[in-house]
């Protein structure tokens, strides 16, 4: 029988809202889109206790949520929100770029080359 406290990955996801239906939440699992503990969730029957860190990947976004406990139903989002703590960073403001990304290779201010610019070029190198 299951041990007191654990509770089905799939379930687990439904109860949290953090998934529209468990199916979709057997979908996500499966999809390798949650991590338990740092481990890869291999099936919707994992099963997870309070305590346990879970990684979950939805639509861009990254959710660090710790369980703290076992859902019983589907309610209201107050009552889901007791099922976790959201430890995730928070995210970048908008318009504001990553610190590890690659910086334009054009000057700034150079903008997009004219139809006009395009002919020169291509005339130079001998592409009439």
């Amino acid at each position: 029988m299951v041990a007191e406290g654990r509770q089905r990955i799939d379930k687990w996801l439904f109860f949290s809202r953090a998934v529209k239906s468990r199916s979709l939440a057997a979908k996500l699992v499966i999809a390798g889109r949650v991590r338990i503990n740092r481990d890869k969730a291999a099936q919707a029957s994992d099963q997870v206790k309070p305590g346990d860190v879970l990684t979950i990947t939805l639509e861009r976004r990254i959710f660090i949520w710790k369980v703290l406990g076992a859902g019983a139903r589907r309610g209201p989002a107050e009552e889901a929100r007791t099922l976790y703590e959201d430890i995730s960073p928070p995210p970048a403001p908008k318009g504001e770029a990553p610190p590890d990304t690659i910086p334009g290779l054009r000057e700034a201010g150079s903008g997009r080359p004219t139809k006009k610019e395009r002919r020169q070029t291509d005339r130079l190198l001998g592409e009439d």
